[in-house]
């Protein structure tokens, strides 16, 4: 029989043996009375490794996202900068505004996830005028979903928190790929966001949870955060089963999250020695385990495409972005 290995996400992962066996061993208490003291190791840990105060523990990205937007635009009449292709901006269903009721502006996105400095100090506003909101937070993704999984450098994200700080405007990172970051550029967590104010990271998918994601901020931010959650409907009681799923990640598989870099550039490579003129791919945007593929329309329209994905047809179609991850029942990946 077949196996088919899906590509579509790094969320798509799976728990592995000794993740499961963590699962069903976890101690639970009463999350929402702060009694379960699983998730307070998880909460406890995470800040730890991130060199923050504290952390909360939500069960999505989004979720986490949204959290912190609220927990940094307290005042009403507040408005966020951010890339115009961030993940929070596009697909997010517009969270920020219809729910958090702040004002978004964009900045445009480089290919490698930065945005122009000057454009950032050109777009700040603070009671500039009664007719503006005022800039409250400025959030940067790291590593970069739509710019082809791209790290940013450290230099641009220290220069971001320097402007944003010396104009009393907090730093919001979307580090859903925090780790593919770190392992990719050699430069610690804590570091990457030492400057930051706040940074949100997914659990569910190069770390191979079932569900999961933590804020870590300072600890009034997070007292904020706990309202903000609680509002959404995150409050979750006995959490521990879900929370020891990330603390068995944190402490097993952030290592080995290189070998998803490694099968991205081996795949990548694979369909660029194949020479097809419909099928192209620039090596040189293989940066972490992310990949995007330009399939010609004249041969296939991406409407085709995805039909023919799912219907799992046996042919040399591929998917126009993969992403490699975590694949505990095969030990190699398979090209």
């Amino acid at each position: 029989m077949q196996k088919v290995i899906d590509l579509r996400s790094d969320t798509l992962t799976k728990p592995s043996d000794g993740m499961r066996r963590a699962i069903a061993d976890a101690v639970v208490g009463d999350s929402m009375y702060i009694e379960d003291p699983t998730v307070i190791e998880l909460e406890s840990y995470a800040a730890k490794i991130m060199g923050k105060e504290a952390a909360i523990f939500v069960p999505s990205g989004t979720m986490s996202n949204l959290v912190a937007v609220m927990a940094h635009t307290w005042e009403r009449g507040a408005e966020i900068l951010l890339g115009d292709c961030s993940h929070i901006h596009i697909n997010e269903q517009g969270n920020i505004g219809t729910i958090a009721h702040v004002h978004s502006r964009t900045l445009t996105n480089k290919s490698d996830g930065t945005f122009s400095i000057d454009e950032l100090v050109s777009k700040i506003r603070y009671n500039v005028d009664s007719l503006f909101p005022n800039t409250a937070l400025v959030c940067i993704e790291n590593t970069h979903n739509i710019c082809n999984g791209t790290p940013l450098p450290l230099e641009f994200i220290d220069k971001v928190c320097e402007i944003a700080k010396s104009n009393g405007i907090a730093v919001h990172m979307d580090g859903a790929r925090i780790f593919n970051a770190s392992l990719k550029t050699g430069v610690s967590v804590d570091r990457i966001i030492k400057n930051c104010d706040s940074l949100s990271f997914c659990l569910s998918k190069g770390l191979g949870c079932p569900i999961g994601s933590v804020l870590v901020g300072s600890k009034p931010f997070i007292q904020r955060a706990i309202r903000c959650r609680r509002v959404l409907g995150g409050g979750m009681r006995q959490a521990g089963v879900l929370a020891a799923a990330g603390l068995f990640a944190l402490r097993h598989n952030i290592e080995r999250m290189h070998l998803d870099h490694k099968h991205a550039f081996m795949i990548a490579s694979a369909i660029a020695n194949q020479n097809k003129s419909f099928i192209k791919i620039d090596m040189k945007n293989i940066h972490t385990n992310i990949g995007y593929i330009d399939v010609d329309p004249k041969w296939m329209t991406a409407s085709q495409l995805q039909m023919r994905r799912k219907l799992n047809l046996e042919s040399d179609v591929l998917p126009s972005k993969w992403v490699s991850k975590l694949q505990p029942e095969y030990d190699l990946l398979l090209i």
